[in-house]
């Protein structure tokens, strides 16, 4: 039985084809491209004309791999840029009648349940509470729970591309427009701060994305091999913070000459690692936990044990 998700997020959108066989999933291909639908138009509640046409051909560029792997049974599901575009609809459409996807545009709320169910099939939660944090393009996702239970989950339209038209107009980022983010961020994520209150979550992790470079980076600068399977790493909070000050004086061109940088996060990684400082101060731990399972992962589970929607 072979199984795909597509995940059209506000920067990438994924492709995950797996096959189940004798109740093991084999991964068949992973990719991930830049589409960027978010750019030029995300703050104004638009997806802009080219952004379009880059959304439209890389669905047709998925739907040729999908027909080489012979697969029928897709899942796909559109996030914070989508959902809340004024024609977030037309695109769906658009995409149907090139490709006869469909697509399915899913809330904050299920878009935490599965980031959460992601990171369980990872065996990135234990019994202790942690906070989950999954850092998009458009939204930014915090779930507390363990391996038994959800107790907080919460979606916040504040993701690295309306970050990054808010407060990173110049390159490097100025201190004061940092000073800014952080006092702006104290006040939207006064409900999360609460939360952590009341819940106590005592660790941290932090999904896919910018976590997974950050991570790269951490290996290439401390002269580690990177695993290749594993799907959970530990960064250092102290390393985390290092990286972290190296971002924030450096312009584009010296950013991506960091080790283990990936040229598709250069632009957003500035305000996603404030987004992560601000929030890591909130949790005492000494380590971020790196997970690379998340939203197409969770996605996934729900196709082998219950459906994200019923059908109409």
């Amino acid at each position: 039985m072979r199984k795909a998700v597509i995940d059209l997020g506000t920067n990438t959108f994924h492709l995950f084809i797996v096959e189940l066989e004798a109740g093991v999933l084999k991964t068949l291909y992973k990719e991930k491209i830049a589409v960027k639908i978010g750019k030029n138009g995300i703050s104004k509640g638009l997806i802009a004309k080219d952004a379009m046409k880059r959304a439209v051909h890389t669905l047709e560029v998925f739907k040729t791999v999908l027909n080489q792997f012979e697969v029928t049974d897709v899942i796909g599901v559109a996030t914070s840029a989508i959902r809340n575009a004024r024609n977030g609809q037309e695109l769906l459409d658009r995409i149907y009648e090139s490709t006869q996807i469909e697509i399915q545009i899913i809330d904050g709320d299920k878009e935490a349940e599965l980031i959460f169910e992601g990171v369980k099939a990872a065996g990135a939660v234990g019994k202790n509470y942690e906070l989950v944090m999954d850092i998009g393009g458009g939204s930014v996702e915090f779930i507390i729970g363990n391996e038994d239970k959800i107790l907080w989950k919460r979606s916040f339209e504040i993701g690295a591309q309306r970050l990054l038209d808010k407060f990173h107009k110049k390159d490097p980022m100025p201190p004061k427009a940092v000073t800014e983010m952080f006092a702006w961020l104290d006040s939207e994520l006064s409900d999360l701060k609460k939360a952590i209150a009341e819940y106590r979550p005592t660790g941290l992790i932090g999904c896919s994305g910018t976590f997974d470079t950050l991570t790269e980076i951490y290996f290439k600068e401390s002269n580690q091999d990177r695993p290749v399977h594993p799907t959970v790493f530990k960064l250092p909070i102290k390393a985390y913070r290092d990286t972290h000050r190296e971002l924030l004086i450096k312009d584009k061109a010296a950013r991506l000459a960091i080790p283990g940088m990936v040229s598709m996060r250069v632009d957003m990684i500035v305000v996603a690692s404030c987004l992560i400082s601000f929030v890591s101060d909130l949790i005492p731990t000494d380590h971020i936990t790196a997970c690379t399972y998340a939203l197409k992962e969770g996605v996934l589970y729900s196709m082998e044990h219950k459906p994200i929607a019923e059908k109409q």
